[in-house]
């Protein structure tokens, strides 16, 4: 693995374990029970996408591996916004930072994309 694979790795394990702290501590409400599921999977996926991304049986493969990073990226920042925090300001401020981070990370998948191919 490369020096900027391991670190994007890391980042998105990274991100992937912030959402699941941030989740824990959000309000008990129907819709944030199936939201919060959503949004766990996804930047799960991220992750785990990324680390495939580097073992890829080919460029096609690791092309597409990216793409899904860059999908499952796009839906974080829509469950995300989706949850309800409650009103509370400290959460908001959670959820704006994990928000910002999954757009940084749909940019980079984006570029990686665009280079590959």
């Amino acid at each position: 693995m490369s020096g900027r694979t391991r670190d994007l790795a890391e980042r998105t394990a990274l991100f992937a374990g912030t959402v699941r702290a941030f989740v824990r501590r959000l309000p008990r409400t129907i819709s944030n029970i199936e939201d919060v599921k959503q949004v766990v999977r996804a930047s799960g996926s991220v992750a785990a996408n990324c680390i495939e991304a580097d073992e890829a049986f080919g460029d096609k493969d690791r092309v597409m591996k990216f793409r899904i990073c860059r999908k499952e990226a796009k839906e974080c920042q829509l469950w995300l916004r989706l949850l309800h925090t409650g009103n509370d300001e400290e959460l908001e401020k959670e959820r704006s930072a994990l928000t910002q981070e999954a757009h940084e990370l749909k940019l980079i998948f984006s570029s990686i994309v665009k280079k590959l191919e």
